[in-house]
């Protein structure tokens, strides 16, 4: 069914925004993509970032030359300080909401050592990844950076059983890249991607370089790897349909991620 803007308008007027035809109707109107060209990448925290110059020197020498062909919005993960902040918090009886904000804040510090390293390139560090900069960030010099904690803050939606926030750093870059419409999502961490087991612990875990999100959660390994959230992130999405995780220790892996190979692992929404 086609739904005329008349005919849309007139349903938002007259009906509750949670009436299963105005929701229908809406569905149905057509989308559109802002950033079709750029691609989110999600700079792991505890991953990448805590390891200092060893792990981050070489992934920005990476960024610098594929900005070249690539437009990249660059997402920093959280990582250990999180983790301590998070450790404390609960311990404090302190909710949801407040251990978002006290997450953000650490990730907003990634991002601005990030931009530290990046600003002789004229590559930016934009605030809540603002629409008023980016599109001008991107046109110049291909590339912005952001802090990846989603900025729900208070209004965090607690998770069951527990206080640590369920949309992190993981699901903050998935959420940008699929409000932009951007062609591609890339989880840079310190693994090959998705495996049977962790790998740091198990000696027979399997690498796994494709798999459904569907059959992740068949297989018991929807919070092996992303952020749980992410997988129903991804499952309803009109954008982006798959996301690639990759090893952003290995030199080389980022530039072929980006120009389209199948490097590590890639999730699928079916």
């Amino acid at each position: 069914m086609t739904t005329t803007n008349t005919e849309l308008e007139e349903l938002l007027m007259q009906r509750s925004l949670s009436d299963p035809e105005l929701l229908a109707a809406a569905e149905a109107a057509a989308d559109f993509r802002i950033l079709p060209d750029a691609t989110v990448l999600k700079i792991g925290g505890q991953s990448v970032i805590d390891r200092g110059r060893s792990g981050l020197y070489p992934l920005v020498d990476e960024i610098v030359a594929a900005r070249q062909n690539h437009k990249m919005l660059i997402g920093t993960g959280a990582g250990t300080r999180a983790r301590h902040l998070y450790s404390i918090s609960a311990g404090l009886n302190l909710p949801a909401g407040v251990l978002s904000q006290l997450a953000a804040s650490v990730a907003d510090q990634n991002a601005a050592m990030l931009g530290q390293l990046l600003a002789q390139y004229g590559i930016p560090v934009v605030s809540g990844a603002g629409l008023s900069t980016v599109p001008l960030s991107i046109a110049e010099v291909n590339a912005v950076i952001f802090s990846g904690m989603p900025p729900y803050k208070l209004w965090m939606r607690p998770a069951a059983g527990s206080v640590i926030p369920p949309y992190r750093t993981d699901a903050g870059c998935f959420l940008l890249a699929e409000q932009f419409g951007c062609k591609a999502m890339i989880y840079v961490k310190d693994e090959n991607g998705l495996y049977t087991a962790n790998p740091k612990t198990a000696k027979n875990a399997t690498f796994i370089p494709k798999i459904s999100v569907d059959e992740m959660k068949a297989k018991g390994l929807h919070d092996s790897i992303l952020e749980f959230p992410v997988l129903d992130l991804l499952k309803s999405a009109r954008h982006v349909r798959q996301v690639q995780v990759i090893n952003g220790l290995v030199p080389g892996n980022l530039t072929r991620a980006l120009a389209g190979e199948h490097v590590g692992t890639i999730i699928t929404a079916s």
